[in-house]
């Protein structure tokens, strides 16, 4: 039977002059044909196959999925405000305005406007950095962990940098701070034990061979119990430029033990590096900030190049940054979410599918910052608890879903929680749920949600 299905199975040949992909661009055609014929001959060869499907139709399915765009929006419902996989930070509407009208045309990346003259791409969010975080200069690049390579590089390259051994750690996936001194260059000088480092384990570390001290905030991790850190204003009085990388990167008080970008600088570190995706509320982006003859090396070194923003991201930047100067953190989609009260939201969203003929539950449950930020805090939140079908099922039609939609399973449920849901994106949501949950169980008559306002 095997050889009879094999042989049965069409040339690519023969597949490109099939009518019904006749739109379909030739190579899409030739890659999405070897990708079902390959997928083919190994479930005849597992005896997976009794008989061949349609393969053209499956091809021009294949092709309609190549020709798809892969990045699109979601709508996000797991609670998880800076979720990683989602794209962190979502941006706030004078960002994505900002994005939107230097992509759509020419821009002023490198030109100054009142004289025509060369400028420099990062005139935008300098003087906004300055005010807000009280440095003498600042730089941005693609990423934090772009930030502290270039920091490492132009600042200690063939000369030692003192770190406490409780701050040795790895930040997301590969990102180990041990490895990335060795690629800058820099030699490691390790102090003090995993729960206790003091002032003095640093004092008596650093000599004629020191570039940097540097402090490492616990982004994503927490050590607890008998524990002791050194502060900032200790460690910058040793003599040598301290560099802390904050990681989440607050612009504004208010988020558990997150420090105060602003606050660490007074206390006398000489750099910060921080996130722009995380409790900035922007961008993918990482900031150097402080002394203006060490950001300037830094600027002049030739790794900033390959590190340097393009200008969708320092337009997304400067807006987001030009939002903060306002002063009103709840104006950033973000952090406005880890402070707000779901509890209506989910109510109204537990109405909203009820009238729909869903049977729903609102739940106590918790949400996270994510990305990094504010690690082991939980934010106490409400969610809205959909069961009597497989979780797992109903959550993978919501993601396959247009729009997509990503929520959590627990409990034996899909938990749709409100926080992350933006403004505007509740009506989709409803729609999706009845649509995945309809065609899982085809218990739910409606194919759109019906109106059921007052007129």
């Amino acid at each position: 039977m095997r050889d009879r299905l094999y042989r049965q199975l069409p040339s690519v040949d023969r597949l490109l002059r099939a009518d019904a992909l006749a739109d379909v661009p030739r190579a899409v055609v030739v890659e999405a044909a070897r990708q079902v014929l390959a997928a083919l001959r190994e479930a005849i060869a597992a005896g997976d196959v009794q008989a061949l499907p349609d393969v053209t139709l499956a091809v021009a399915e294949r092709a309609a999925a190549l020709r798809t765009q892969r990045l699109r929006g979601v709508i996000n419902a797991t609670g998880v405000v800076l979720h990683t996989n989602l794209g962190r930070a979502p941006f706030c509407p004078e960002a994505a305005r900002a994005v939107a009208d230097v992509a759509a045309g020419y821009s002023n990346t490198e030109l100054r406007l009142a004289d025509g003259r060369r400028g420099g791409r990062l005139d935008g969010v300098r003087g906004p950095l300055r005010i807000l975080t009280g440095c003498q200069d600042a730089i941005a690049v693609n990423n934090n962990a772009a930030a502290v390579m270039l920091v490492l590089t132009a600042l200690a390259q063939g000369r030692e940098v003192v770190v406490s051994r409780g701050e040795l750690v790895e930040i997301g996936g590969s990102f180990r701070v041990p490895d990335v001194m060795a690629l800058s260059g820099a030699r490691l000088v390790e102090v003090g034990t995993t729960n206790r480092t003091r002032a003095a384990d640093f004092e008596r570390a650093v000599g004629p061979e020191t570039a940097l001290i540097m402090r490492v905030h616990p982004s994503n991790f927490r050590i607890t119990g008998f524990t002791e850190r050194p502060t900032t204003v200790q460690l910058a009085g040793l003599g040598v430029p301290l560099v802390e990388d904050l990681g989440s990167g607050a612009l504004f008080p208010g988020f558990g033990e997150e420090p105060v970008i602003a606050d660490v600088l007074a206390d006398g570190a000489a750099l910060v590096c921080f996130s722009g995706d995380k409790l900035l509320g922007g961008p993918q982006a990482g900031v150097i900030a402080g002394d203006a003859a060490l950001v300037r090396a830094c600027r002049r070194h030739p790794l900033y190049r390959a590190l340097r923003l393009d200008k969708l991201g320092l337009a997304a930047l400067e807006a987001t940054l030009r939002v903060a100067l306002e002063g009103d953190p709840d104006r950033l989609p973000a952090l406005r979410m880890m402070h707000q009260d779901v509890g209506p939201q989910a109510l109204a969203l537990a109405d909203a599918l009820r009238a729909q003929g869903l049977s729903v539950a609102v739940e106590d449950d918790v949400g996270y910052s994510g990305g990094g930020a504010l690690p082991g805090e939980g934010l106490p939140t409400k969610v809205v608890a959909i069961r009597g079908c497989d979780p797992d099922a109903l959550a993978r039609r919501l993601r396959l879903g247009d729009p997509p939609v990503v929520a959590r399973v627990a409990r034996d449920a899909v938990l749709l929680d409100p926080r992350t849901v933006l403004p505007g994106q509740t009506e989709a949501l409803i729609r999706a749920v009845l649509l995945a949950r309809r065609a899982l169980t085809g218990d739910v008559d409606h194919s759109e949600p019906q109106d059921r306002s007052e007129p």
